[in-house]
């Protein structure tokens, strides 16, 4: 790896430690800086604004997890008929498969999407749908097969409040798993979370 890269991955590994544990908008340049031990000149010249570096730490990972949906949504699609139920489980296997990218990647990648809405990141969300686009057509379009009489106004909401419960869900991920334990003696990890996600996304779609 050339010292460029060095600097750039020390810069998003700060980056997205402190954006997870402090949001997005409590971190600040200098702080991220500081942690990776370059100055700010070296953000400034290698990722432009703070904007950009937001994008880019989420972008390791949905620059595998987007593809890998959209081949699974593709496969799905080959089939006449799906259920919802068959159709959420096509985000299963991608969010795993982000553990073998990084340390807990699932479970970070989780949180950070949830802080880039809960934290009002407007860019992000342009960014996410404008570089994306064709693998979230796919998912809407996959929706709508799965439930042809479902009216496009229908469809609207129960989009948006999936998305809703799964910004709250990821954001609040490492808190829910601390009540779990402590209130019902669940031990349990991030997968779990999906477990229970999943069908009650189905479900709500669905209905």
């Amino acid at each position: 790896m050339t010292s460029r890269l060095k600097t750039q991955e020390k810069i998003l590994d700060a980056a997205e430690h402190l954006f997870a544990e402090h949001g997005f908008n409590s971190t600040s340049l200098r702080t991220i800086t500081s942690k990776a031990g370059v100055n700010l000149a070296a953000v400034n010249y290698h990722f432009g604004d703070k904007k950009t570096l937001v994008r880019s730490v989420l972008d390791r990972y949905l620059e595998a997890f987007m593809p890998a949906v959209q081949e699974a949504l593709i496969e799905l699609n080959k089939r006449d008929t799906f259920s919802m139920q068959e159709l959420f489980e096509c985000l299963r296997e991608p969010l795993q498969g982000l553990d073998s990218i990084r340390t807990n990647g699932m479970s970070r990648f989780m949180l950070l999407i949830g802080r880039g809405y809960t934290d009002v990141q407007g860019h992000l969300r342009w960014f996410i749908t404008t570089r994306y686009q064709n693998t979230l057509s796919l998912f809407t379009e996959s929706v709508l097969k799965a439930n042809p009489a479902l009216k496009p106004e229908k469809l609207f909401w129960r989009l948006h409040f999936t998305l809703g419960t799964c910004v709250f869900t990821m954001a609040s991920s490492q808190a829910l798993l601390e009540i779990a334990q402590s209130e019902y003696d669940q031990g349990s990890d991030v997968n779990a979370i999906v477990d229970e996600l999943i069908p009650y996304l189905a479900a709500g779609v669905a209905q």
